[in-house]
C-alpha cells in the first residue's frame, strides 16, 4: 500500500470525526442554537449513563473469550504502558510549562488516553488489503486485525473510564476549589502550584486535597490509614461507574461460554436484548463527536491554553509517544513476551499512535472543567492525526517487513 493510499485510509475516520464535529459546532452556534449548554449537558449524561456502558458491554461480550484473555495477555499490559508513558510525558510538560492547576489533569489525560475505538477498528485491518498483504492472506489478516482492534477498544475503554476518569474528576475538584476561593483568574497560579495532577494515581492526590481541607478546619492532618480509606472509597466509586460496570459485565459474559450463548448467536434466546444494547452503543461515537463540536464553537477566544502548551502536547502525542511505543514493543519482542505474529506487534504500535480519546470531552463536560481547552486540544490532535498516522504506519510496515 503506497503512501497516498495509506493517507486516504488514515484520513477517512479522522475526516468523519471532523465532519460530525463541525455539525455539532454549527448546531451550537448562533442565538437559536439547538445544542445549547443545557442540551450538551443532558446529551452528555445520556452518553455517560447509557451509550458508553452499552458500547463496552456489547464489544466485550461479543469479542472476548477466556482463551483470548490468556493468549493476548500482553495487550492489556501494553495499553497500560501507553497510559504510563504518555502520562509521564504529559507530567513533564506540566512541570515545564506550569499551566493553571485545573488544566494539568487535562494535559496529562490528552497525552495518555488514546482513541482505541473507531480509529483502531478502521486503520488496523486496512493494511490487510495491500497487494501483496504484509501480514498473510487477506481474509485471515482482516479477521485477525479486527479481533485485535476490538479487543484493544474494549481494554482501552476500561483504562479510560478508570484512570482518565479519575484524572478529570480530580481536575474538576481542583477547579471547584479555585472557583470557591475566587482565585481562578487572578492569583490561582501562585496559590495553587502545590496542587499537582499525578499521571498514575490520581486518587492519592484527591485524598491530599481533602486532607488539606481538613487541616484548615482543625489543624490535624489525616493519617495514612484515613487517606488510604478515602482512596479506596474513591476507587470503589469509579469501579461502579456505569461505563466500568458495563465493561465488567461484558468481561463476565464474554469469558463465560454459557452466558455468552444466551445473548450471542443465531440460537441465542436473548439475542434481541444484545442487539438492542449494541444499537444503543453505536450511538456513543456520534454523540461524543457532536458534544466535542458543540464545545468547540464556544471555545474560540475563551481557551486559557497558550500556543506553547498546544505545541508541546502535540509533540508528545504525535512524535514522542509513538517513538517510545516502538522501543517498548521491540524490547518486549526481544524478551520473548510477544507472539510471533507481526500483525499483533503492528496493533500494539498503533495503540501508541492514534490520537486522544474523545471520551475526555465527555468527562470535561461531566465535571465542568476545561471544556473549551479540551475541545481545542482535541481539534488540533485530530487535524494533525491523519498525516502522523500515515507517516508512522508507513514506517511500521517497513520496520516489521
Amino acid at each position: 500500500m503506497g503512501f497516498w493510499n495509506l493517507l486516504v485510509v488514515a484520513s477517512e475516520p479522522v475526516v468523519q470525526v471532523m465532519l460530525i464535529g463541525f455539525v455539532g459546532a454549527f448546531l451550537a452556534a448562533g442565538s437559536r442554537a439547538i445544542l445549547c449548554a443545557d442540551a450538551i449537558k443532558h446529551i452528555n449524561k445520556v452518553v455517560y449513563m447509557v451509550f458508553t456502558p452499552a458500547l463496552m458491554f456489547a464489544c466485550l461480550a461479543n469479542t472476548i473469550t477466556l482463551g483470548d484473555i490468556i493468549s493476548w495477555w500482553f495487550m492489556p499490559v501494553n495499553i497500560g504502558l501507553t497510559f504510563v508513558v504518555g502520562g509521564a510525558l504529559g507530567w513533564i510538560v506540566v512541570k515545564i510549562l506550569r499551566p493553571e492547576p485545573h488544566l494539568r489533569g487535562l494535559i496529562i489525560a490528552i497525552c495518555s488516553a488514546a482513541n482505541l475505538g473507531v480509529l483502531m477498528v478502521v486503520v488496523a485491518p486496512a493494511v490487510c488489503y495491500e497487494k501483496p498483504s504484509p501480514f498473510g492472506e487477506t481474509s485471515l489478516c482482516h479477521s485477525r486485525a479486527l479481533s485485535y482492534s476490538t479487543f484493544s477498544m474494549a481494554i482501552g475503554n476500561m483504562y479510560i473510564w478508570t484512570h482518565t476518569y479519575s484524572l478529570m474528576k480530580n481536575s474538576g475538584k481542583i477547579h471547584r476549589e479555585m472557583v470557591e476561593d475566587g482565585d481562578l483568574k487572578d492569583d490561582g497560579q501562585e496559590k495553587r502550584n502545590d496542587l499537582e495532577a499525578p499521571f498514575l494515581y490520581p486518587s492519592t492526590n484527591s485524598a491530599a486535597i481533602d486532607s488539606s481541607q481538613e487541616v484548615t478546619k482543625d489543624d490535624t492532618p489525616l493519617n495514612f490509614f484515613e487517606r488510604a480509606k478515602e482512596s479506596a472509597v474513591q476507587v470503589a466509586e469509579e469501579l461502579v461507574s456505569p461505563p466500568t460496570a458495563g465493561a465488567i459485565m461484558g468481561f463476565v459474559f464474554g469469558a463465560t461460554p454459557w452466558l455468552k450463548s444466551l445473548i450471542i448467536g443465531p440460537a441465542a434466546p436473548l439475542q434481541s436484548v444484545y442487539e438492542a444494547i449494541d444499537l444503543m452503543g453505536n450511538a456513543t461515537i456520534p454523540s461524543l463527536t457532536l458534544i466535542l463540536g458543540g464545545n468547540l464553537s464556544k471555545a474560540i477566544g475563551k481557551s486559557k491554553l497558550n500556543s506553547s502548551t498546544i505545541i508541546a502536547v502535540m509533540i508528545v502525542k504525535l512524535i514522542l509517544l509513538p517513538a517510545a511505543g516502538l522501543a517498548v514493543t521491540e524490547v518486549a519482542f526481544r524478551l520473548g513476551l510477544l507472539p510471533q505474529d507481526p500483525l499483533f506487534r503492528y496493533t500494539l504500535l498503533l495503540q501508541y499512535t492514534v490520537p486522544s480519546a474523545m471520551a475526555i470531552g465527555t468527562m470535561a463536560e461531566l465535571f465542568h472543567v476545561a471544556r473549551e481547552e479540551c475541545s481545542i486540544l482535541l481539534l488540533w490532535n485530530y487535524l494533525l492525526a491523519a498525516l502522523a498516522l500515515t507517516l508512522w504506519t508507513t514506517f511500521y510496515l517497513w520496520f516489521l517487513s
